[in-house]
């Protein structure tokens, strides 16, 4: 159970990213800031996102001219007021991936590649000695569904906007950019890739065998079939029958957004890694044991996501700056040693590294003793009063003159530098 802390912390967040919302719905204030910006390199890639929506919403037939037309019109006042746009533009990426995926439906299927049925199982057997995936789906069990139904019916679909949550409230706004561009661009070129280069996932293999596939079939549910009969519905069933994409299962991009996911965690919140690395290889597990994929669609999807993160991972988006929160929300409670403007020990690995320390320069030669105890002694004493002086310095250091120091010779030298 979450403790009191928690809820407290979290809703100190929620006001500090309500405060740091731009609430103005007014479009000159956006227009303004797009005359003000200085265009770079980087913003190209809003062309690309343009001629990929164009080629989609050419060929889209559902909804039809010109009802379709108001997506875009959406899209763009979206876009123009300050309000929803500090949401959508981070977002673009994301929404080209979603319009992509649903527009591939209306491909023509003359212009569509060969639908391939035995590569992705051949390469299974090939590469890892044998079909991994066919024997995992060999024993099932009511209980074993549930737990694959989770991560692959559930977490799929809902996880990706807990991170983003959760990068909004306790990261800086960089990190929640790079979540929306890194995601989108991932997904929208699985998408892609399943477009050029269809196969067919295991179920059609249980199904039909390795007979000559077409775009004319339908989609199947595979082991989700289970858990529509667990819960009484038909939810899966209707969601995969009609599929915009029935042979994308190269590469896995349940795989993928579960490894994206996992990378952004462990990155930016370290405490969780544990947990969201767990999570994932469940997910692996399940997309095989419901036979949606091979474990080459996994370790591709996997693969694709690990080279899109560090692809896009800033530099100064490393080390110490991914655990910054926001401007106006500071989390981290300051250690002593920040509070007072001191510089931290270190551990003591690193005392070891240490160069070593001569005694007599640390004892003035007046109060140097040829006897070792005394000389130990007064080493000990040195040491004591060195500790005072450096909490004593911390105190009431503004009202103490030049002459309150503590060696008669910082006294004598004072005074001289005065004449």
């Amino acid at each position: 159970m979450a403790s009191p802390g928690t809820f407290s912390l979290l809703s100190q967040a929620l006001v500090a990213a309500w405060a740091r919302l731009d609430k103005s719905f007014s479009p000159t204030l956006t227009i303004k800031k797009l005359r003000a910006h200085h265009f770079r390199p980087a913003d190209l890639i809003y062309i690309v996102h343009f001629l990929l929506a164009t080629f989609w919403f050419t060929i889209m037939q559902d909804p039809p001219f010109p009802l379709k037309l108001l997506i875009p019109a959406v899209w763009i006042l979206a876009l123009l007021i300050p309000a929803t746009s500090q949401f959508f533009l981070p977002a673009t990426p994301i929404f080209s991936y979603l319009l992509a995926f649903y527009s591939s439906r209306f491909v023509p299927a003359s212009i569509r590649p060969a639908i391939s049925v035995s590569i992705l199982p051949t390469l299974e057997s090939v590469l890892y000695g044998a079909n991994i995936s066919d024997i995992l789906t060999r024993f099932t069990h009511p209980v074993l569904d549930v737990i694959a139904w989770i991560p692959y019916g559930v977490g799929h679909f809902t996880l990706p906007f807990v991170v983003a949550i959760f990068v909004w409230l306790f990261r800086s706004k960089r990190a929640l950019m790079l979540w929306g561009s890194v995601f989108g661009w991932m997904n929208l070129t699985g998408v892609l890739i399943q477009i050029v280069f269809p196969c067919s996932p295991p179920w059609y293999e249980v199904i039909h065998g390795l007979m000559p596939a077409n775009y004319s079939m339908k989609g199947s549910p595979g082991g989700l079939a289970r858990i529509d009969a667990l819960l009484h519905t038909q939810m899966y069933t209707t969601a995969f029958t009609n599929s915009p994409m029935v042979f994308g299962a190269f590469p896995s991009l349940h795989a993928g957004a579960a490894t994206m996911e996992a990378l952004f965690i462990s990155h930016f919140f370290p405490q969780l890694t544990k947990f969201v690395w767990a999570y994932t290889a469940v997910l692996y597990w399940a997309t095989m044991y419901l036979t949606h994929h091979y474990l080459i669609d996994v370790v591709g999807g996997a693969c694709m996501a690990t080279a899109f993160f560090y692809l896009f991972l800033p530099d100064d988006l490393k080390g110490k700056a991914a655990l910054e929160g926001p401007a106006n929300f500071n989390f981290v409670k300051p250690s002593k040693y920040q509070v007072y403007d001191l510089e931290e020990p270190r551990g003591p690995v690193a005392q070891d590294f240490e160069p070593a320390e001569s005694e007599d320069e640390e004892v003035d030669i007046t109060y140097r003793s040829p006897v070792p105890a005394v000389a130990k002694f007064q080493k000990q004493q040195e040491k004591g009063h060195r500790h005072t002086a450096s909490i004593a310095s911390l105190i009431r250091s503004d009202e103490r003159g030049p002459e309150e120091g503590w060696s008669p010779v910082t006294s004598s030298f004072g005074n001289s530098s005065r004449v």
